[in-house]
């Protein structure tokens, strides 16, 4: 696609949550602007009307938007499990798809859209917007500068200090709708263990449990009508959300342990736990010349090369202070939304690849599997 001469013409399916990246997107006068938005919830769409503008199409049938000619992409920001029929539903219309991560909550539906996609001959682009966060773009920037050397292993923990707030009160919490939150939250993760490291994950094996949330309230206990709320942590900390996260229904992990072995050799574990007291990421990388890691605030990596300890026989460290961004997500937001349209306009490959969507999933997937079957190896099943 090349269009120099009037901005890219986008539609949003589901406006609320990540649809709020159509904030980055609507540019008049510049190279994008969105012009239709389609959810289920007509509040939503009225709120989003007035965001956006009053001129801008609404509907709560996200159909009405891919029979349009004058909607050049779609911006698939719906809930996980809605990512397949939208996504693949739009590349079999005719339109780009921008597709929040993840790309899909089965491998089975990630290969529909990728087949979808090379079908349609345009251009899909998956929301890993961690790829465009300072943090980890010098991480990346280290690693490929041969400073640590091969990777030979890789430790990551993600401590979500929201966990109750962001994936207990709603539909997060339930299999049926995310698998599990290996995909919707470690999905990032596995991606950029996958990123920096420059391999996929060939085999996995996990443990996990539902170790604090989760219990035998009703269903429909809603937290401001609850009984107990006034001795309730959760409803201390989350006054504002809706239902219990103590309720019957919640069937996710909160706590949950994976290794892998990635191709080349690497070995990596991940951690992600839902109910600790703060919230950040914790990611070292070990080479055959040093390692890496980077510090809870996000201001630096810290690196320590063994040259360095065979010469000085010390720790001293290098350290590389990481520029402050402004905008969502470490200023990754505003950054994805200009790279999918500036992909448009260049025809060029995006940074976050479908098929490095679909592989993120393919090992949430297995890890699932491993830790709901007694921790047993599980092949990640391989690109169709």
């Amino acid at each position: 696609m090349s269009r120099t001469s009037q901005p890219v013409r986008i539609g949003v399916i589901g406006v609320t949550g990540r649809g709020g990246l159509s904030r980055h997107w609507h540019k008049p006068g510049d190279k994008s602007v969105v012009v239709a938005g389609a959810d289920i919830n007509e509040e939503y769409l009225r709120e989003f009307k007035q965001k956006i503008g009053e001129s801008v199409f609404v509907t709560t049938d996200y159909r009405r938007l891919l029979e349009r000619d004058d909607i050049d992409a779609i911006a698939v920001t719906s809930p996980d499990y809605c990512h397949e029929e939208h996504a693949a539903a739009a590349l079999e219309a005719g339109k780009h798809v921008f597709c929040e991560k993840p790309l899909a909550i089965t491998v089975e539906g990630c290969d529909r859209i990728l087949k979808a996609w090379k079908k349609s001959g345009k251009h899909l682009m998956v929301g890993f917007n961690m790829r465009y966060m300072n943090i980890f773009r010098t991480m990346k920037e280290i690693v490929d500068s041969g400073t640590i050397g091969e990777i030979k292993t890789v430790w990551v923990r993600h401590f979500v200090g929201h966990g109750g707030e962001w994936y207990f009160h709603d539909w997060h919490a339930n299999r049926k709708n995310t698998t599990s939150l290996l995909l919707q939250k470690a999905s990032h993760d596995i991606d950029m263990i996958h990123w920096i490291s420059g391999h996929y994950a060939k085999r996995v094996a996990a443990f996990g449990g539902l170790d604090f949330y989760g219990g035998d309230k009703p269903n429909n206990l809603e937290c401001p009508e609850c009984p107990e709320r006034d001795n309730c942590p959760e409803f201390q900390i989350w006054p504002g959300h809706q239902y219990c996260v103590f309720r019957k229904e919640v069937d996710v992990e909160d706590n949950t342990v994976v290794i892998m072995e990635l191709e080349n050799g690497i070995k990596a574990t991940y951690t992600q736990c839902h109910f600790t007291p703060d919230y950040w990421r914790n990611y070292t990388f070990i080479g055959t010349e040093g390692r890496l890691e980077n510090l809870d605030d996000s201001s630096k990596v810290i690196v320590l090369t063994r040259d360095r300890v065979r010469k000085y026989k010390n720790l001293a460290n290098r350290s590389y202070d990481v520029k402050p961004a402004e905008g969502g997500h470490g200023g990754a937001d505003p950054l994805i939304c200009q790279d999918f349209v500036d992909m448009l306009i260049s025809g060029r490959e995006p940074l976050a690849t479908p098929v490095a969507g679909r592989m993120s999933v393919a090992v949430g997937c297995a890890a699932t599997e491993s830790l709901r079957s007694g921790g047993k190896v599980v092949e990640v099943a391989p690109l169709p």
